[in-house]
């Protein structure tokens, strides 16, 4: 009687994980379709004036090839202007070379940090502030850029009759921690919120852009309060954009492959730091929503593999169960498999998804714990403990 209760239980926990794994397909392959390259929008014939704003603190290592890209714009009425945020490393050098060898180069000197700033937002209130374009586009020092990429954000932002545009980067991933967290991460944009219903209504939940690449009219910047309005707020990408989308101005989230490249992280200190500085102020800092989701995420990811390996092994498991843990991994190496293409991760990456699951909730929970303790850390700078009004 206790067993039969037991395959019953099981049973149905097999078959809610299978329901919830369906759902994330259907999200997932709907917003396959919404979601436009950035490329492929006709071009159009006006071109005003852009500033390309680049934040950097220690980015020795990606500093030159961002800029250089930049530079090698095709558009015809641009400026690039990048922030020095008092780098200890020879950012600052490498950037006074290549200003010497284009004048649509602009560099500045960061002002020390205020008490009531995050490094960043201050860098970026500062470029924004010096610029003269009708067009922002910010962009993280570890992007580079192909030629054209330019023109087609011009396109995309007429096509689509926006006041803001984001594009998510491809991704180039190496170390073994990047590879258990980028794809991962390009999964839960891509399945955990359906696209199309932005244009419906104005839930802040259903709304996602990436910070890498943030192109605003000027007039929608400021109409918002720029980041002075996010100042204290670590996820500002996702803080200025619900601004944009709660005043009912249009955006559009793209793909940003062919376009921006970025190579995010390095090694597993640079994600773990990178990812626990975040993941619990994506979570709007409530420990017990946090902790729900990755429950959710480890029963949806990890237990069918469990279940599916002790059904193989014990006989004495009821076949249907077995069978239904069999969909559910099916269904998740299927998921991952879209996203992956997608995305241009390389696909046996799929077969890892459990040891990633497994990797993300230890960083989510991680986060959670650093960031109330006040320990979360980015370029050697404390992040606050909450997003302060």
């Amino acid at each position: 009687m206790q067993q039969d209760l037991l395959f019953n239980i099981l049973s149905y926990i097999q078959t809610v994980i299978i329901l919830v794994l369906t759902w994330f397909l259907i999200v997932s392959l709907t917003n396959l379709r919404y979601l436009r390259r950035l490329h492929s929008y006709p071009s159009v014939k006006i071109s005003p004036r852009f500033s390309v704003l680049v934040p950097a603190r220690n980015e020795e290592d990606n500093i030159g090839k961002c800029v250089s890209s930049l530079l090698a714009q095709d558009y015809p009425d641009f400026q690039v202007m990048v922030l020095d945020d008092n780098s200890t490393d020879r950012t600052w050098e490498i950037l006074q070379e290549l200003s010497l060898k284009d004048r649509r180069l602009t560099i500045l000197k960061g002002k020390p940090l205020p008490d009531d700033w995050l490094g960043k937002h201050w860098a970026c209130h500062q470029l924004a502030l010096a610029s003269d374009g009708e067009l922002l586009l910010f962009v993280d020092a570890d992007t580079w850029s192909q030629p054209d990429m330019l023109r087609c954000a011009v396109a995309a932002l007429v096509g689509e009759d926006a006041a803001l545009v984001s594009a998510l980067p491809r991704q180039f991933i190496g170390s073994w921690s990047e590879i258990l967290s980028i794809p991962a991460f390009y999964l839960g944009m891509l399945s955990g919120v359906p696209l199309g219903l932005t244009r419906l209504q104005r839930n802040p939940l259903l709304f996602s852009v990436l910070g890498q690449f943030l192109m605003f009219k000027r007039s929608t910047y400021e109409a918002v309060g720029g980041y002075a309005s996010v100042r204290q707020n670590i996820v500002d990408d996702i803080a200025i954009g619900r601004k944009v989308h709660s005043m009912g101005m249009a955006y559009r989230l793209l793909d940003g492959n062919g376009q921006i490249s970025c190579r995010m992280y390095r090694n597993f200190n640079q994600v773990w730091k990178g990812l626990t500085k975040s993941t619990f102020a994506s979570f709007n800092f409530d420990p017990f929503f946090l902790i729900f989701m990755w429950i959710v995420v480890l029963a949806i990811f990890v237990e069918p593999w469990i279940m599916l390996g002790f059904g193989l092994a014990q006989p004495d498991l009821p076949f249907e169960i077995t069978a239904q843990a069999a969909m559910a991994v099916f269904l998740s190496l299927l998921l991952f498999t879209a996203s992956n293409h997608r995305f241009n991760f390389p696909l046996y990456y799929v077969f890892l998804s459990p040891i990633s699951a497994l990797f993300m909730t230890a960083v989510a929970l991680a986060s959670m714990v650093l960031t109330m303790q006040g320990k979360a850390r980015w370029k050697d700078r404390n992040m606050p403990k909450t997003v302060r009004p």
